[in-house]
């Protein structure tokens, strides 16, 4: 079950692009001489994985973060938290936690057999799905400690925008499998969006 709507609009991009999809895989650390039963018996989960029949090497699997924050997710500022182990807004919950498969190597090496169990595979990309992404992209997808942790597999980054683009320029006038690729049909139907740029501001 996707839970939220970036989960479903990163679900239907992936298959509008070939990939077969899975959604909400748990996982958590391998039992082993570095689990510690009172802080890692809980589970995280794998928002979203794309599995693509006719893809070779990492591109194969597309493993997903989905961050829906309304103000988008910034990479400067998180980054900062992740690496000076801090903690976030009110809650205080330490920033490392929403990106432990990156940041921490015990939940990345479960959430890495985790794949291998699903996919068969150990290699795939590891993609951060947001409203926005803004800042510096290439401070994530190079860090030495973000790499190791995935044992070299590459980090890309996805937006809504970079979704809706692809959708719309490739959602024809037979009915869409989708339901991001109906809704557009619909709302391209509608004229609205002519209507809107027509407005006077």
């Amino acid at each position: 079950m996707k839970e939220d709507i970036l989960e479903q609009l990163v679900d239907d991009y992936l298959q509008a692009n070939g990939y077969f999809t899975k959604h909400n895989e748990k996982f958590r650390p391998l039992k082993d001489d570095r689990y510690v039963s009172k802080k890692d018996s809980g589970y995280s989960d794998i928002d979203v994985i794309g599995i693509h029949p006719y893809h070779k090497g990492s591109r194969r699997i597309k493993v997903v973060n989905c961050k829906s924050w309304q103000s988008g997710i910034k990479l400067d500022q998180w980054f900062s938290k992740i690496k000076e182990k801090k903690g976030i807004n009110h809650n205080r919950k330490e920033a490392w936690k929403m990106f432990r498969e990156l940041a921490n190597q015990k939940w990345a090496d479960g959430f890495i057999s985790r794949i291998k169990k699903l996919t068969g595979s150990y290699r795939f990309t590891y993609v951060i799905a947001g409203t926005e992404i803004i800042g510096n992209q290439s401070k994530w997808r190079n860090d030495k400690e973000f790499k190791k942790n995935l044992h070299g597999n590459p980090i890309e980054f996805l937006t809504v925008k970079d979704i809706l683009d692809y959708m719309h320029k490739n959602t024809s006038k037979t009915v869409a499998p989708s339901d991001v690729g109906r809704l557009l049909q619909v709302i391209n139907a509608s004229k609205w969006m002519k209507n809107m740029n027509e407005i006077e501001i």
